[in-house]
């Protein structure tokens, strides 16, 4: 009997300690929550100053940890930027040496499940369905592909044998990606939390349709929003990518009332996704989760909207490669804004810096941990873009050059005075050496990336051409909303 009371006294203590322990093994490393928006460009968002549009729980986050206001997406091998984006953010290589598909490609969370955390993925997944069954062991409502009406989304979920289901359309795509996240958040919290996690909730908003849930619309009523500093009617040149999916999302030349209607449907999804990320932030708060996880928030490209005549994301100027990004959390300084220039694909050295795991192999991104913590006020001192055969484009703290090769166009802006990029320097004498090492800077980038794109090609093409002989043409995922309202003359 005696020997029986010592076991029984012995058993739950036992037990304790066995749950203490894996308890301090979890907190030893931190939860980590990645959400991407899709096509949200970096100054859609209160935090960064812009008045109309209303993103408190994300402008909390930013106070919370520290913003980025200079993080790049690469560019892209097509009109589809979302595609390479997400693959370079994945792979944290850069845009020369992944490509969509990441067949065969160490992926964050491959590497984050390696070392000891539970994975979980939701929402868009641009990169094929064996990788994303390959880099989660869960995932629910999951999105193959890279754009649907908002309504009628078809999603997967990823079984016990970590394959994914036939699709079924779901709708919207905003509360449904965040259900799945709080479903997950939900049972991981009831379980023995013997594992830190790995959570992606990857977005489709804003990306188009332009078509924001019914109680949403009306948000922001479009007389009331201001025009772009650089808007424009047209581009002022053809590059080559007049008419790819995304400029036919409204009729040429651009309208101020046109630009403005889409700014209204645009941020009114924006002010919806901060609602479902404030959930998010909730759900961990509730669950006693929230003081040890790391929150990245970020996008997968910028977009125009009326910028240069512009309205997608298949060029290089400032609003459509630039992109917000913030990580919040346990040992990340409180309301801090960084200027270091970054790209999208340093997020996963950075991350896995911060989680004490050991370095990826074969990454091209930087870990940004020593920016974080004050150590170092950047990673590199200036960054390269490409967008497909058509334009290259470097900047540094001060200075950008984009080339057109099969145009034998350059432009040239100085981004502390010019900011929108409106004043054309190239050409100008006074300017001269300045442009030469410029185009010095983006050679030796083209080096270094493995980029063989001539500065000029041999055959040069016209900058002149004619928009308005441009029709529009509407996409099957448009919604009645769109078609009526972008679509319809």
């Amino acid at each position: 009997m005696k020997i029986k009371k010592i076991y029984h006294l012995i058993l739950p203590l036992a037990l304790g300690l066995s749950v203490s322990t894996s308890y301090a093994q979890q907190k030893s490393k931190p939860n980590i929550v990645v959400i991407l928006a899709d096509d949200q460009r970096a100054d859609a968002l209160g935090a960064t100053g812009n008045t109309i549009i209303k993103t408190p729980n994300l402008d909390r986050l930013g106070k919370s940890g520290i913003r980025f206001s200079n993080c790049y997406v690469m560019g892209g091998h097509h009109g589809a930027i979302c595609a390479p984006s997400r693959a370079m953010l994945m792979s944290g290589k850069s845009l020369f040496h992944v490509y969509d598909v990441l067949t065969g490609i160490h992926t964050m969370p491959m590497h984050f499940a390696e070392n000891g955390y539970e994975t979980f993925g939701t929402g868009k997944w641009h990169n094929g369905a064996e990788t994303f069954e390959a880099s989660f062991q869960k995932g629910k409502s999951v999105m193959l592909g890279g754009m649907s009406d908002h309504f009628q989304v078809p999603v997967r979920d990823l079984d016990s044998n970590r394959k994914l289901s036939s699709p079924v359309l779901k709708g919207f795509s905003t509360d449904i990606f965040t259900e799945a996240a709080l479903s997950y958040l939900d049972g991981y919290a009831k379980g023995n939390r013997s594992n830190p996690f790995f959570c992606y909730i990857a977005y489709t908003a804003p990306h188009d349709p332009r078509s924001p849930r019914e109680d949403d619309i009306g948000m922001y009523q479009a007389r009331n929003i201001p025009l772009p500093g650089n808007f424009k009617k047209y581009h002022p040149f053809n590059y080559g990518e007049m008419q790819v999916r995304d400029e036919n999302l409204a009729p040429w030349p651009r309208t101020p009332e046109i630009v403005k209607e889409t700014l209204a449907d645009y941020y009114a999804l924006i002010s919806h996704l901060d609602v479902k990320v404030g959930e998010v932030i909730q759900s961990l708060r509730d669950k006693g989760l929230y003081e040890n996880t790391i929150i990245v928030y970020a996008a997968d490209n910028g977009l125009a909207v009326g910028s240069h005549g512009l309205l997608g994301k298949q060029s290089l100027y400032e609003h459509s490669m630039k992109v917000p990004f913030i990580i919040a959390g346990p040992g990340i300084p409180k309301d801090q804004v960084s200027d270091a220039l970054v790209y999208l694909y340093d997020i996963f050295p950075t991350l896995s810096s911060l989680s004490r795991l050991p370095k990826p192999d074969a990454i091209d991104g930087l870990s940004l941990a020593d920016v974080i913590s004050g150590k170092s006020k950047s990673v590199r001192e200036s960054l390269f873009t490409a967008y497909r055969h058509f334009v290259r484009a470097v900047r540094d703290r001060e200075w950008k050059l984009i080339r057109y090769p099969e145009r034998d166009y350059t432009q040239l802006f100085n981004l502390k005075k010019d900011p929108l990029e409106l004043d054309n320097l190239a050409g100008k004498p006074v300017w001269g050496d300045k442009e030469r090492q410029m185009k010095d800077l983006l050679l030796q980038w083209q080096k270094q990336t493995g980029d063989t794109l001539s500065y000029t090609a041999r055959t040069i093409l016209p900058l002149e051409y004619e928009p308005e002989k441009y029709k529009q043409q509407m996409d099957k995922s448009q919604p009645k909303y769109t078609e009526d309202k972008y679509f319809k003359k």
